[in-house]
């Protein structure tokens, strides 16, 4: 039976309001992926932020352009937490399509706010419920046809700043930022929402406990998404060429470039760009151009995701063996396959962490947070060129898609590292070099770029078996001798990634490790867990390869659950594999369905863990 076949049963009046419940709720929005849903979305999310009140964005959508349910959610914390929620108090029903389930969705004691011409069993007597006549308002005030879907949405946003309590003032000033100050469009939604707060005002009782009062938590921040963080960490580490090839949901992250390099990387006295952005063919051509263009000193980089990064698999193994410097981001999604695009997965670590065939181990970082995307953005070209090795960041959907608050980025705080390359002059005094000969013990041997200008500056870039001086070999000792030195590299790696951030708590009945995305549920997960009386400690792990903290750690904790969103435990292996003797310690608290974690599961699953544990 379809939604519009459903008769309307007579409206149900919710339970009494109780104690107000300020700042501390989550909002879902139930529409049509390409209706026009997201200015009304954003909207609301950056007239909190603007209020002062810490919140956090996520956008549920399709992997088609248009027709498809979509949800955006709003996370409001005075407590500054933004991990998702598993259910919202709030739920805002637009969709025909979805509007029963998100009815069965809402948490108990929550809110159903839905299109009056829904038809709708509204029968939970939980719920407050309010009926808005989007269709009326919109047509009424905006005589474009074709604009009416569009400015139908912020009819909700007008109802729900009524009911909650947000500034229209506050409203405006949101819209004057995503319409980038334009009049026009501003006044022509605000016209939308100044109609339905009034006729929200006039027709609907509150019957809810929720509100929102102003705070100050969010002075000085900003918000923004991962991809976009990434991309000017990346202009300010120097990238002057990107290979690409489009895929959701890395795009964003190329797009940011394209936005921000016209900008900022442009010769002041010419007007010429300084850079260059080339989409390829495919990904394993994208990869191709960006070895190419680092070979020659350039500080080039690449964005895929998990269908792409395997496409890319032969290029990244050349990168590591015949020692050529590479930046690629992999923004991963949930797979195997085409899997489900547009949902959040951290399933690419084993993937990215052997890329390529053979004898092949690559150095991946870890964002944690839109900072750190940035921070990774210039690291890593730093960490490339240091060792000489393809560098992966991977971040995922949910940190790179959507919007977070964050502590203004700061600006590199030291000189680009280009590694070891000589000069003519370096040359001209050493009287040449061996291309992979270990000098410093290091496992690093000293290169020259294209263009020195000395007769002693050329070597062969090869990637089949070579000698220290980068002749053709295929002699045993030849190729043991420099598989140790690049094992010996590795190890190197170990000593400059980025280190563990721990918190180790005294009495701690277990140890959590987790990464990524993960981390705000984890956070929040344990001030659940430490009002329940359990105490938790926390790594939060930053790079591969693992380090000597990570083992210390385990080594601290009678047993250490590794939180991870994908369904093999990934990071969990690699943890025993790490620390092996004590690998029966090491135990997997892994979720996978395509949606970020909640601290909600996160506590269910620790509690019942520790429970079982301690049963005789």
């Amino acid at each position: 039976m379809s939604v519009t076949e459903v008769e309307t049963v007579p409206r149900v009046v919710a339970p009494a309001r109780g104690e107000p419940v300020v700042n501390d709720f989550s909002i879902s929005v139930a529409t049509k992926n390409g209706s026009g849903s997201q200015t009304a979305n954003t909207t609301l999310l950056r007239a909190l932020f603007k209020m002062g009140i810490p919140v956090s964005g996520k956008n549920l959508f399709p992997s088609n352009i248009q027709g498809l349910p979509t949800w955006f959610t709003i996370r409001v914390s005075a407590d500054g937490f933004t991990a998702r929620r598993p259910r919202a108090e709030i739920v805002v029903a637009m969709n025909p399509a979805t509007a029963i389930e998100d009815h069965q969705q809402v948490e108990p004691g929550g809110v159903f706010m839905y299109a009056d011409d829904l038809k709708l069993p509204l029968n939970r007597t939980d719920l407050a419920y309010y009926p808005i006549p989007a269709k009326r308002l919109s047509t009424e005030h905006e005589a474009d046809t074709k604009l009416r879907t569009y400015v139908a949405n912020m009819v909700y946003v007008g109802a729900l700043a009524h009911l909650l309590g947000i500034a229209l003032s506050d409203i405006e000033a949101a819209l004057l930022f995503h319409f980038r100050g334009r009049r026009k469009p501003v006044d022509l939604n605000m016209g939308v929402v100044r109609a339905a707060s009034e006729w929200a005002a006039a027709n609907l009782t509150k019957q809810d406990p929720y509100q929102v009062a102003p705070l100050n938590l969010t002075e000085g921040m900003i918000m923004i998404d991962g991809n976009t963080a990434g991309a000017l960490g990346a202009i300010y580490g120097g990238v002057s060429f990107v290979g690409w090839y489009p895929i959701t949901p890395a795009t964003g992250l190329v797009d940011a470039l394209n936005h921000y390099l016209p900008q900022l990387r442009v010769d002041p006295e010419t007007k010429t760009p300084t850079y260059s952005v080339i989409q390829a063919e495919d990904e394993l051509a994208a990869l191709g151009m960006v070895l190419g263009a680092n070979w020659a000193g350039a500080r080039g980089m690449t964005a895929t995701s998990g269908p792409g990064i395997s496409l890319m698999a032969e290029f990244a193994g050349l990168g590591y063996y015949a020692e050529v410097p590479v930046v690629i981001w992999d923004i991963q999604r949930m797979g195997p396959s085409t899997g489900l695009p547009t949902r959040v997965s951290q399933g690419d670590i084993t993937l990215a962490y052997y890329l390529g065939h053979g004898d092949a181990t690559q150095v991946c970082l870890l964002p944690g947070s839109v900072k750190e995307c940035f921070e990774f953005g210039w690291r890593a070209f730093d960490l490339a060129e240091r060792l000489q090795t393809p560098v992966l960041v991977l971040s995922d959907l949910d940190l790179g898609m959507n919007q977070w608050m964050s502590e203004p980025f700061e600006y590199p705080d030291q000189d680009m590292d280009r590694g070891k390359v000589l000069s003519a002059a370096d040359l001209e005094r050493l009287g040449g070099f061996a291309r992979y000969k270990d000098v410093d013990g290091d496992g690093i041997g000293y290169r020259t770029l294209p263009g020195t200008d000395h007769p002693l500056a050329a070597y062969f870039t090869r990637g089949s078996g070579h000698n220290e001086r980068a002749a053709y070999s295929e002699r045993p000792d030849d190729w043991e001798g420099n598989m140790a030195r690049l094992q010996r590299k590795f190890a190197t790696a170990r000593q400059l990634v980025p280190r563990p951030v721990v918190d180790l708590v005294e009495g701690a009945e277990a140890g959590l490790i987790a990464f990524g995305s993960t981390d705000p549920a984890v956070a929040e997960a344990r001030a659940r867990l430490e009002r329940l009386g359990v105490r938790v400690s926390y790594l939060r792990l930053r790079a591969l390869p693992l380090t000597e903290e990570v083992r210390q750690f385990v080594r601290a904790h009678r047993q250490v659950y590794v939180v991870e969103m994908n369904a093999d435990a990934q990071v969990c292996q690699l943890v025993r594999l790490h620390v092996p003797e004590r690998a029966a310690q090491v135990l997997p608290a892994n979720k996978s369905d395509g949606l970020p974690l909640t601290a909600r599961w996160i506590t269910e699953f620790l509690s019942a863990a520790l429970e079982k544990e301690q049963r005789p």
